[in-house]
């Protein structure tokens, strides 16, 4: 089965809906139910869109995680160094953490025990992902000489994204986004040549 994951039709509303609820309140924190009743639906017209909250949490994270590699890819394109490309990455979460959301794959890492294979999977790759882009941002920090990077660069990247994602989580749950912009900056600074 095909989902659909864009779009201003009725599997894009409910895909909105359900995005701000995940990030939110979590994933397994709202219904069917809850969806329905914002947006004035039957729960067999939910069903209609995406069978079950699997699919429609696999829906999710594969809308997610193409909306967040098009904007690195913007962040890409635009030729930056390598410290430019890293702020506006953090830039990313704190433009969420203002926003009263969490970053999507975040929630779902916290509920990872409870959720299908299939996001089980997708979540991981997310941030394998990230994982991939950072290491490849280091590097060429490292190549400018304006990041002082320790080997393997793979585990300094899975520190930034463990920061960032914990350091979201905090702050939100503190209602101090300014925490979240200390951690991070001390984290900028510790990488800086």
């Amino acid at each position: 089965m095909t989902v659909q994951t864009e779009g201003t039709g009725t599997a894009g509303q409910i895909l909105d809906v359900a995005e701000r609820l995940v990030q939110t309140r979590g994933f397994n924190y709202f219904s069917y139910a809850d969806i329905a009743a914002e947006l004035a639906l039957t729960k067999p017209a939910l069903h209609y869109h995406f069978r079950s909250k699997a699919l429609l949490g696999e829906a999710l994270i594969s809308r997610y995680t193409d909306r967040f590699f098009g904007a690195l890819n913007t962040i890409d394109s635009a030729g930056a160094d390598a410290q430019t490309r890293l702020d506006r990455f953090i830039a990313l979460y704190r433009t969420m953490l203002s926003s009263g959301r969490m970053c999507l794959c975040g929630v779902f890492a916290a509920e990872y025990p409870t959720l299908p294979p299939a996001m089980c999977v997708a979540v991981l790759d997310f941030f394998d992902r990230n994982e991939t882009w950072l290491e490849a941002v280091l590097r060429q920090g490292v190549a400018e000489q304006t990041m002082v990077v320790a080997e393997p660069a793979r585990d300094v990247a899975r520190m930034i994204i463990d920061t960032v994602e914990g350091a979201t989580m905090i702050a939100r749950a503190h209602d101090d986004p300014e925490r979240f912009n200390r951690v991070t900056e001390q984290m900028l600074s510790a990488l800086r040549a």
